[in-house]
C-alpha cells in the first residue's frame, strides 16, 4: 500500500536510461518548452499515455452501441476538448495522433508565451513562478498548471505589474515589437523556390536561351 505520507509517482520513468535517441529528443523539447527537467516531459508522456490507452480500449469494445461504453466515449472526448488537447468534433482516432508537446502546449507557461503575454518560453515561466500571471483574479504560480478552454480567455498579467497599464515600460515594449515582428514575418516572409530537378532544368533552358554577351556586341556593330 505505501506509505501515506509519501505519494506514489504519477509517471513513469523512461525503462531504459541511457538511448541516445530518446535522450536528443527529450533535449530538444526541453528546450523548446524552457522545461526545468526531464521529469516534465515524463510526467507529459504518462498522462498521453493514459489518454492513448484509455481510447484504445474504447476502439477496442465489440458492443460500441452499449449505453456505459458509449458514456464514455462521450465523457472523454468531452474532458479532452474542455483541456484544450482535440477539437469538439474530434473522434477517438485523434486522440492517438496526439503528441507529447501536444501536453506541454497546454501548460500555463506556454499559454503565457502563445499568448503573447512574454517574449520567450523562459521569460513566460519567470512571469508564473514571480506571481506576474492571473487567471481570472486567481493568481497561479505554477508553470506547469494545465490550463482549459474557458481559462485562456482570461489569461493575463497580474494588476500589479507596471507593464500591464504602460505600453511605454521597456519589457511592455519589448513583448510589443517581438509580436509585432513575428506578425510581420508571417505575413510578408518571401520563400525561396525549392531547388527540384524541374526547377533546374527550367533555369538552365532559360539560361541557354538568353542572348549572350558576343550576340549584343555583333548586334550592335550592325
Amino acid at each position: 500500500m505505501g506509505e501515506p505520507k509519501f505519494a506514489r509517482p504519477k509517471f513513469d520513468t523512461p525503462s531504459h536510461p541511457w538511448k541516445a535517441a530518446r535522450i536528443e529528443e527529450e533535449h530538444a523539447i526541453r528546450a523548446n518548452h524552457g522545461l526545468k527537467n526531464m521529469r516534465e516531459i515524463w510526467k507529459a508522456k504518462s498522462q498521453l499515455r493514459r489518454h492513448r490507452r484509455q481510447a484504445m480500449r474504447l476502439i477496442g469494445m465489440v458492443d460500441t452501441s452499449e449505453p456505459h461504453g458509449k458514456r464514455e466515449k462521450d465523457d472523454l472526448l468531452h474532458s479532452l476538448h474542455n483541456k484544450g488537447l482535440i477539437s469538439s468534433d474530434a473522434t477517438l482516432d485523434d486522440i492517438l495522433s496526439l503528441s507529447t508537446e501536444d501536453i506541454l502546449n497546454r501548460r500555463l507557461q506556454a499559454q503565457v508565451y502563445y499568448k503573447g503575454l512574454a517574449i520567450s518560453m523562459k521569460q513566460a515561466r519567470q512571469f508564473v513562478t514571480h506571481g506576474k500571471i492571473v487567471i481570472g483574479n486567481q493568481k497561479v504560480t505554477i508553470p506547469s498548471y494545465p490550463i482549459s478552454r474557458d481559462e485562456e480567455e482570461i489569461l493575463t498579467w497580474h494588476p500589479s505589474c507596471p507593464w500591464a497599464s504602460n505600453p511605454e515600460h521597456p519589457i511592455r515594449k519589448a513583448i510589443d515589437g517581438r509580436a509585432s515582428s513575428a506578425e510581420y514575418g508571417v505575413e510578408e516572409e518571401e520563400v525561396d523556390p525549392e531547388a527540384t530537378p524541374d526547377f533546374a532544368t527550367e533555369v538552365k533552358d532559360a539560361a541557354e536561351s538568353a542572348p549572350s554577351a558576343s550576340d549584343d556586341a555583333t548586334g550592335g556593330d550592325q
